[in-house]
C-alpha cells in the first residue's frame, strides 16, 4: 500500500485544523482588546463564582442538560439512518419508528412531569 492512499485523510485533518484554528487566530489578532472586570470574571451556571462551594442550588439546570444530551443523541442516530435508508429497507425504517416512538413517549412523560418548565 503506498502513502498516496493516505493523502485524503491528511487533507481532511489539515482542513479540520484550519477550520478550528484559523478563526480563533483571526479573532485573537483582529478582535478588540477592551477587557474589564465583569467581562474577565468566571461565569458558570448562573452562579456567582466567589460564593460558598457548598451552597444549595436548583437541580433543574442539570435535568435540562441531561434532556438536551438525550435528544441530541436522537439526532445523532437519525443522520446515519437517513443516509442508509435505501439499503436497510422496511425493517430498518420500522426499527427507527419504534426507536422514535419510545423517545416521543419519554419526551411526553418529561413534558407532563414539568421537567421542561423553567420557573
Amino acid at each position: 500500500m503506498n502513502l498516496y492512499s493516505y493523502l485524503p485523510v491528511l487533507l481532511f485533518i489539515l482542513v479540520g485544523l484550519a477550520v478550528g484554528v484559523v478563526p480563533q487566530l483571526l479573532g485573537y489578532l483582529l478582535g478588540p482588546k477592551r477587557p474589564y472586570a465583569s467581562k474577565n470574571s468566571p461565569y458558570e451556571c448562573g452562579f456567582e463564582a466567589f460564593e460558598d462551594a457548598r451552597m444549595k442550588f436548583d437541580v433543574r439546570y442539570y435535568l435540562v442538560a441531561i434532556l438536551f444530551i438525550l435528544f441530541d443523541l436522537e439526532i445523532a442516530f437519525l443522520f446515519p439512518w437517513a443516509v442508509s435508508l435505501k439499503q436497510i429497507g422496511a425493517v430498518g425504517f420500522w426499527a427507527m419508528m419504534v426507536f422514535l416512538g419510545i423517545l416521543v413517549v419519554g419526551f411526553a412523560y418529561e413534558w407532563k412531569k414539568g421537567a421542561l418548565d423553567w420557573e
